[in-house]
């Protein structure tokens, strides 16, 4: 039996420059994705994105706009609903981050793109919501009912 996993990423700019996670996930390579992770029970897909990114990151963010749900079925067989917000920077905060984080990086968009080419993104959705972010439709954040 296989059900549905909820997630959120956020599309986080500064300047030029986009906040990446680098992850090792069991391959010979690590790889990049944005501050995302699982919304927990009881959890909605704002909370879980605040709450992920500082996890992550160790950055609060204000979030300005909500990029929609993608749909996502990976090579395995499992399907993710992605909620994707854009966010804005704030504060750095002095926090351990999740030990599956090895680091945080600001990137930029070729560099991002060079990462791609050498399938070093978790999925092909973290270049998407960039793109997505930079140049597709935004929403308000009120069209999620919490």
């Amino acid at each position: 039996m296989s059900f549905i996993h909820s997630t959120a990423a956020c599309v986080i700019q500064r300047g030029e420059h986009f906040l990446m996670v680098e992850e090792q996930r069991g391959g010979p390579h690590s790889v990049f994705n944005q501050p995302a992770g699982h919304i927990e029970p009881g959890e909605g897909p704002i909370a879980a994105i605040l709450r992920e990114v500082l996890e992550e990151t160790a950055w609060q963010v204000s979030l300005t706009g909500y990029l929609g749900v993608y749909v996502f079925h990976s090579d395995s067989g499992q399907t993710f609903h992605s909620h994707g917000f854009i966010g804005t920077p704030l504060d750095k905060l002095d926090l351990a981050l999740d030990p599956d984080i090895t680091a945080t990086h600001w990137l930029t968009l070729e560099q991002i793109r060079s990462l791609d080419h050498q399938s070093r993104l978790r999925s092909p959705l973290v270049l998407k919501r960039i793109e997505d972010a930079l140049s597709g439709p935004c929403y308000p954040l009120t069209v999620i009912r919490e």
